[in-house]
């Protein structure tokens, strides 16, 4: 069977494949052109460098996570919602490893500005509406949880929480409705004056 012309498509569903199968560091120029039976050389036409073969399984990913992450949150809010955006994530990591890897690491311009990129971001400024927290704030509730989610998944990716009780399973749940608690209750910026609680005598 003839082997399917070389363009920067297959070139990187190439390495995409490579990364899932035997983790992002083993995806180098040399070992995609090995699976793809030519010469190294052959791959400068289509991808710039090792950092854009990186760059393009890194955009492969994001764009398979915000579909997810899309479906995961259609028609929720509040803490459904938060479950649904963190568990897309949780499952993606587990069903492809090497993608995930390749959104851990600093991305090219080209990515953060991709459209998949701002899609994820409005999904998850979409959750983050669901609860009362000011547009100000919500750089820094995406900043933690983005922060707490991807650190839970690498501790439990390396197996950190294999040798005590109870199961990781249950101590996810206890965390997204941690987030949930924390998030109806987000305190005020430090440059926002905190609400007065009116006294007894004030109360109707």
């Amino acid at each position: 069977m003839a082997r399917a012309p070389l363009t920067p498509d297959t070139v990187i569903a190439e390495a995409t494949a490579l990364a899932d199968e035997s983790g992002l560091e083993t995806v180098t120029l040399s070992a995609v052109a090995r699976r793809l039976g030519v010469r190294t050389p052959s791959l400068y036409s289509h991808v710039r460098d090792h950092g854009a073969l990186l760059d393009g399984v890194s955009a492969v990913a994001l764009a398979d996570l915000t579909a997810r992450v899309a479906e995961a949150v259609a028609g929720r809010s509040g803490l459904p919602a938060l479950a649904g955006l963190a568990g897309a994530h949780r499952a993606f990591a587990r069903e492809a490893p090497g993608r995930w890897q390749a959104l851990q690491r600093r991305a090219g311009p080209g990515v953060v500005a991709s459209d998949a990129a701002l899609s994820i971001v409005a999904l998850t400024d979409a959750v983050l509406r669901g609860y009362d927290i000011p547009p100000g704030e919500r750089v820094h509730v995406t900043r933690l949880l983005g922060s707490t989610i991807n650190g839970y998944l690498t501790l439990e990716r390396i197996g950190s929480f294999d040798h005590s009780e109870p199961s990781p399973e249950t101590s996810w749940d206890r965390t997204i409705v941690a987030l949930d608690v924390l998030l109806r209750a987000w305190p005020a910026a430090p440059d926002q004056p905190t609400p007065v609680q009116p006294t007894a005598t004030e109360n109707p």
